[in-house]
């Protein structure tokens, strides 16, 4: 399983903005707008743009919480499919098992939902899975297996739902604990600030 070990803080520095999308780190970002470490506050140095391409695939390897090997994966099955590679490739990682229990509310974080996915605790059409990166089709139903539904942090992440969740490729049944995907996502609805095109551009040299 892939792990973050940076602090998250120090990433949304790294970047200069907030890519996790938490308003504390953007709280941060006010308080400390520089880099971490001894140099952060020295003047940037303009990147090149083989630098931003890289850096835009270290935010969505971040984001989704892969690893080299595997996004290399992602990216060639996102190639050979037809469309845009790019949206492709972020069609197949929003398609990620630990996302859509992010995305439902059962988790408050990508890591988090990762590791309620290995631990067992969702099913999918009524079958456990516990594969952080298996991959939701739709018409697929994700619930909380029944003896997890005590679970503090799924019932703490889901109190803070309020109404209906914002993403009309998903539908959650939250008195249920049950949420299904409707739909392959369309770029627009995905909410993610990253340039995937730029990804593309990277292994296309």
């Amino acid at each position: 399983m892939a792990k973050l070990k940076t602090p998250k803080g120090k990433l949304v520095r790294k970047f200069g903005e907030n890519i996790f999308g938490n308003p504390k780190y953007d709280r941060i970002l006010n308080r400390k707008p520089y880099g971490p470490g001894q140099h952060g506050q020295s003047r940037r140095r303009r990147l090149s743009n083989y630098g931003t391409q890289l850096r835009e695939k270290q935010k969505i390897k971040i984001l989704y919480g892969v690893l080299e090997k595997q996004f290399r994966n992602y990216f060639k099955k996102a190639d050979k499919m037809t469309g845009e590679t790019g949206t492709n490739l972020m069609q197949l990682l929003e398609q990620r098992l630990d996302n859509i229990v992010y995305r439902l509310g059962f988790a408050p974080t990508r890591a988090a939902a990762r590791q309620l996915v290995n631990h067992g605790h969702f099913l999918v059409n009524n079958r456990k899975v516990n594969i952080a990166s298996f991959s939701v089709k739709p018409g697929d139903a994700i619930q909380v297996r029944a003896r997890s539904k005590k679970i503090d942090l799924i019932l703490d992440s889901m109190k803070r739902i309020k109404g209906d969740i914002d993403l009309p490729w998903l539908e959650l049944d939250k008195a249920k604990m049950t949420g299904s995907m409707i739909a392959i996502p369309e770029r627009e609805d995905m909410q993610v600030l990253v340039n995937e095109q730029m990804v593309v551009e990277l292994y296309s040299k």
